[in-house]
């Protein structure tokens, strides 16, 4: 037998690199069927209200356009589940950037300018998209998941109160968008009443049930490909608007449609990051062991449907106190609807809590590691489940160690460079681990080779190779005789790439057919196999959905090292570690690459990232890449991503945890921590820009 044991966890490089890099990997917006049509929406320029008229004479007398889709002519579609996708059904506008019109012509450019002359009238309507703590229509939201709502443990309130140390403090943090670098986009062409899209999204099955649910279609007359997905942290899971009007359009036109969303489009249509707005109490005993954690939190939600940042949610996982609330409250507002975001809930929700214990820490003259590892746990504290594996308090160990923290003088303002002040800071992270039913296929054929087939999606992780990995190590075989196919709703189907869900489930379902498929081979050794081959499938439904006596999780630590400005204000990352407890490390190459990618995001909402709401106008300023700042190289000097060895065997039959989200998780609070270090400052709003870090440092910066 081959030597497969380094099948899992090896460095393997992606399976399709190559072809990304010679311009061969074809996106959604890159497949052009014969006698293509394009599109182009036309977005509501009110905040709130309804469309009265819409005059398209002079849109329709412009050469090469096609049709103009509005409310009054576009095709009935069912009731969606989600009403984001309610797209020209009526006359409402629930918010600006709403779209209420449909341009198709024959090229990109007479569809747009077909969309600037479309006229739309409206009656206007007063609007709110302010939010504010003390707003008269917040409200706690139902706790169906487990995850929202309020969580009371003991007597919070009074054991705050009572406590020798405290800290009571706010935090905001503001809207942000997801802004893959490839745009939302989708070909859609029906035939003989078969519908099929390529789209940018992180989950093709899901995309098809949705439209055929739209379109009163059975599942197997529509099929769905993302064959290759150009980015989507969360604003690709599940379908937008942009899919279900070219779907609409093609079928009005009687022609292949492609639309491809504009990006200053994205904020108002694609979901984006709630502001929240944080009050983080803890009370302590004086050796810095926890009595009370209340967290409160609230946020947006839009007037369209629910949508609930849970970021206390993790507040509920980190830290022991025999007393604690958590409580999440929603807004609605005529704002668009926000969505998931790489790591929706921990991310904003750790920032606060982990800044928190940064100032308890301060407050007792505790080391900030010290007070961490002081109130670590082996229990789940709301639900009292012990965790299947937690590691943090190693993961804090080793990140100091790697980063030197004991060479660190504890004081504020202790270290300068001419102007510049540098400090460090660290914060803890978790991420649950998320796991959901998949299928998949394992096939065997005479010549040596082995194909899998499951629809999972690659959103540029690596799942194709990962998934051959897995196969390769269930099979026994080397891992160039197995080739992965994904990205397409003809192929078993499998939950989506998000809540770095998408390898556990996949994985489990690849590992198990590949289990069949070898017991199947081993009973036919020494028989040739037969022309086409034998296979097996999997369907974990049952299994992997099933209630675990474990609380399940990943942990890690966080370290940064700034440098502060004192004449610009400016804040440099100087350094970043990140050391995480996340099972498995399937492959330790596209791994690495996942934890700085999300550790440089978690950058970004330090410093740069930030959306603001325009009261009177009600939409977002910063609508594009030019006002909205995203980190380039230069800003990351020096990155590091490493993982202490966990091995949990309540997991899945790798023994993995998600790895995509984590990253982002502990990063903004560390860096906020580090400024506080380096300055004496504490900065309670995100991002921190230069006006802020002057403004805060009147006393002294």
């Amino acid at each position: 037998m081959p030597d497969t044991a380094s099948a899992l966890g090896a460095s393997a490089e992606r399976r399709e690199g190559p072809q990304k890099v010679a311009g061969a990997a074809r996106y959604a917006a890159e497949h052009t069927p014969e006698g293509c049509a394009y599109a182009w929406p036309v977005p509501a320029t009110v905040a709130r209200g309804a469309v009265t008229a819409v005059d398209d004479t002079a849109a329709r007398e412009l050469p090469g356009v096609v049709e103009v889709l509005t409310h009054l002519n576009a095709p009935r579609l069912e009731k969606p589940d989600d009403a984001t996708l309610a797209v020209l059904q009526d006359a409402r506008v629930p918010h600006r950037g709403w779209y209420v019109a449909l341009v198709v012509a024959d090229s990109p450019e007479a569809a747009r300018e077909g969309a600037a002359a479309v006229q739309v009238t409206y009656a206007e309507e007063a609007h709110d998209v302010t939010l504010k703590a003390d707003h008269p229509e917040a409200y706690v939201p139902e706790d169906e998941d487990g995850t929202s709502g309020e969580h009371v443990r003991g007597d919070a309130e009074g054991a705050f109160n009572s406590a020798p140390s405290r800290v009571d403090v706010a935090y905001r943090v503001p809207p942000l968008h997801n802004h893959p670098m490839e745009p939302h986009a989708a070909t859609a062409h029906w035939r003989d009443g078969r519908l099929t899209v390529h789209d940018s999204s992180q989950g093709a099955t899901t995309v098809r049930d949705v439209l055929a649910g739209l379109f009163a279609l059975p599942e197997e007359q529509v099929t769905v490909v993302s064959e290759h997905v150009g980015g989507g942290f969360g604003s690709k899971g599940t379908p937008r608007p942009h899919v279900v009007l070219a779907s609409m359009a093609a079928r009005v036109t009687g022609r292949p449609v492609k639309l491809a969303l504009p990006r200053r489009h994205l904020p108002a249509v694609v979901g984006h990051r709630s502001p929240t707005l944080h009050r983080v109490r803890l009370g302590a005993e004086r050796d810095g062991r926890l009595t009370s954690v209340i967290h409160e939190v609230t946020a947006h939600t839009s007037r369209v449907k629910e949508f609930v940042e849970t970021a206390a949610a993790a507040t509920r996982v980190m830290y022991p106190s025999p007393h604690a609330r958590t409580t999440h409250r929603v807004v609605p507002l005529d704002v668009p609807s926000p969505s998931w975001m790489r790591a929706p809930g921990e991310a904003p929700g750790m920032y606060a809590l982990e800044s928190a214990m940064d100032e308890l820490a301060v407050t007792l003259g505790i080391d900030p590691v010290e007070l961490r590892l002081r109130n670590d746990t082996q229990t789940e504290p709301d639900s009292s489940k012990p965790f299947s594996s937690r590691h943090l308090a190693e993961c804090l160990r080793e990140g100091a160690r790697r980063f030197g923290w004991s060479e660190r003088d504890p004081r504020p303002r202790s270290r300068a460079e001419g102007p510049v002040l540098v400090g460090s800071g660290v914060a803890a992270a978790t991420y649950p681990v998320v796991v959901a039913p998949s299928r998949a296929s394992a096939h065997a054929y005479p010549d040596g080779s082995f194909v899998v087939r499951v629809n999972a999606t690659d959103i540029g992780t690596g799942a194709r190779t990962v998934l051959a990995q897995v196969a390769a190590d269930a099979l026994g075989v080397p891992l160039d005789s197995v080739r992965a196919e994904i990205g397409s709703s003809d192929l078993p189907d499998a939950p989506l790439a998000g809540g770095s869900s998408g390898t556990a489930s996949w994985g489990w379902a690849v590992h198990e057919a590949c289990t069949r498929l070898a017991e199947r081979l081993a009973g036919q050794q020494g028989q040739q196999l037969p022309p086409e081959g034998v296979g097996a499938t999997a369907d974990t439904t049952g299994d992997a959905d099933a209630d675990s006596a474990y609380a399940r999780h990943a942990f890690g630590a966080h370290f940064a090292e700034v440098g502060v400005d004192t004449v610009s204000g400016e804040v440099r990352v100087r350094r970043l570690l990140g050391v995480y407890a996340a099972g498995r490390i399937l492959n330790s190459r596209t791994a690495r690459s996942q934890f700085i990618g999300a550790m440089t995001m978690g950058l970004g909402m330090a410093l740069t990232e930030g959306s603001t709401m325009d009261a009177a106008f009600g939409d977002f300023a910063e609508a594009d890449l030019a006002a909205y700042h995203v980190p380039a190289h230069a800003d990351v000097p020096a990155i590091e991503a490493h993982w202490v060895d966990e091995d949990d065997p309540h997991l899945n039959p790798m023994g993995s945890k998600g790895i995509g989200e984590i990253g982002i998780v502990g990063t903004a609070a560390a860096i906020g921590n580090a400024v506080h270090h380096a300055t004496g400052v504490r900065l309670r709003e995100l991002p921190l820009t230069p006006d802020r870090v002057l403004a805060g440092g009147a006393d002294g910066l």
